[in-house]
């Protein structure tokens, strides 16, 4: 039986540090996808490209591991806002010399670790995301805030981002170790409450990122439940991980069944679902972006 049509996607890109790595890039922890922008800028412009070549029409800027958890805290305080400023802008080259148009993505971390809502502090994060906000400002089109596994943290990246005026999406990690009836953030959370959060912030989409693909499409049906907006997914190539586990830190395994076809076949049931975003995150890489490219 044929498939039903779906309807325009936006497609986002992929993922940044594994795709360095392969590519021959600085690679090492605790730096990870950062130390490429601190020693060879030149491989995150050839990471950015292969995305636009791939058909992303959203480029993210390399500043998911630009915090003290991954450079330091001398190194931060040094260098931080003038390592955000140069990931916005070459990010921002790339997209401004695409043949179509191609916007940029202001990436926020999670300050205190991926995957960890137990240590996940506020007052430590506010002037880190300060910096990197104020930085990456004049070269992105929009803000997305990634893996977020508590609503307090995107309660403050609504707080700092607002005086921007530019667009905010908000994305989730969820709990993907307990699958349930009711799809939930790592914290426990629900889904439904993040998304009427997201709602409320004045946010113009939520995602859901860095987890299984196998709960994503629960996840964006409570949202569609919950919410008007835009919805994304964005999912990881990772086996189920331990609750004590911080993302990046370690090389994670990718699972053999997540090749592009295998990828794109989880992403046509999220748009089904009603996902209009869509893209990878950890482990999907380029050929997975051209074979989402070919759902359309």
């Amino acid at each position: 039986m044929p498939q039903p049509a779906l309807s325009p996607v936006t497609l986002l890109d992929g993922g940044t540090g594994r795709e360095l790595k392969r590519i021959g890039a600085p690679f090492r922890q605790p730096e990870w996808s950062a130390l490429a922008l601190i020693e060879a800028p030149e491989f995150v412009t050839r990471v950015h490209q292969s995305y636009v070549d791939a058909g992303a029409d959203v480029i993210t800027t390399n500043t998911y591991a630009l915090v003290p958890f991954h450079i330091g805290e001398e190194r931060f305080a040094a260098q931080g806002r003038d390592l955000a400023a140069l990931a916005g802008s070459l990010a921002r080259a790339v997209a401004d010399a695409a043949p179509r148009k191609v916007a940029v993505a202001g990436s926020l971390p999670p300050v205190c670790g991926s995957y960890r809502p137990d240590l996940v502090d506020i007052a430590r994060a506010r002037p880190i995301l300060r910096d990197l906000v104020e930085a990456l400002a004049p070269h992105v089109d929009h803000w997305q805030a990634e893996t977020l596994s508590a609503l307090s943290e995107a309660e403050l990246v609504g707080e700092l981002t607002a005086a921007t005026g530019k667009p905010l999406w908000l994305s989730f990690t969820l709990d993907d170790g307990h699958p349930g009836p009711v799809p939930r953030l790592r914290s426990g959370e629900s889904v439904t409450e993040a998304a009427q959060l997201a709602q409320r912030l004045g946010a113009t989409a939520i995602l859901f990122n860095c987890s299984q693909p196998e709960v994503m499409a629960d996840a964006v049906l409570a949202a569609r439940a919950a919410c008007d907006l835009a919805i994304g997914v964005y999912a990881n190539a990772f086996p189920p991980q331990p609750e004590e586990a911080t993302a990046n830190a370690v090389l994670l395994d990718i699972r053999a069944d997540l090749d592009p076809a295998g990828y794109a076949a989880f992403a046509r049931a999220w748009r089904t679902a009603g996902a209009s975003i869509v893209g990878g995150c950890c482990g999907i890489g380029p050929e997975h972006i051209a074979a989402l490219r070919m759902l359309d």
